[in-house]
């Protein structure tokens, strides 16, 4: 036979269970999700002051949901402040829940081989929002939100899709911190609620 790949196949003597744990994955697919929340109380959603800045996290694969495929958290950005400035190879959607504002963007030209390079283009450009609004954050893309509001905060809600990670592209980077950011400081409702008021 060609190349003596008849005489190579059969080397080998590994054996693993990969197809059978995936039907039995399948199999216990609806046990598992009983045990899952389709609803998820205010409560029950975990705060964060994250470099990005104050976020609700509504859906997370850490969370016990049934979603499989998103992830979805509130930003609350205190008047006349702004968003941490990060890029990621995801795609993002963000709906205006209330305020006004701008983003930044600046494209980046990305080269993905072996590995993975990418480099900003010279142009930043800015698109203003306002509640109701839907803003769309192409993949790779540096971006910052930018509340202008002097007096309120602005809220947004950002979904973006886990496919990226799944593929082992979760490139995340974060190139500025948001203002309010502390590291290893534990928020909570009065946290955020006396910091609104002093605005």
């Amino acid at each position: 036979m060609a190349w003596q790949e008849a005489y190579q196949w059969l080397e080998g003597s590994t054996n693993l269970g990969l197809y059978q744990e995936l039907l039995d994955q399948a199999m216990s697919a609806d046990e598992r999700n009983a045990l899952r929340k389709k609803v998820v109380h205010p409560d029950e959603m975990p705060w964060e002051l994250a470099p990005q800045g104050i976020l609700k996290h509504l859906i997370n694969e850490k969370m016990n949901t049934r979603m499989e495929t998103v992830d979805a958290y509130m930003q609350i950005i205190p008047a006349g402040s702004h968003s941490g400035k990060h890029r990621h190879l995801a795609e993002e959607c963000l709906y205006v829940l209330e305020g006004r504002g701008y983003d930044l963007h600046q494209d980046c030209d990305v080269e993905i081989t072996d590995t993975y390079h990418w480099k900003a283009q010279d142009e930043v450009k800015r698109f203003d929002w306002e509640a109701g609004d839907v803003i769309y954050i192409p993949p790779n893309t540096i971006h910052q939100h930018f509340n202008a509001d002097p007096s309120r905060p602005c809220r947004l809600i950002s979904a973006t899709n886990r496919v990226y990670k799944m593929c082992g592209l979760n490139d995340l980077e974060q190139l500025e911190n948001a203002p309010e950011y502390v590291p290893n400081t534990t928020i909570d409702a009065d946290w955020v609620r006396a910091l609104i008021a002093q605005k």
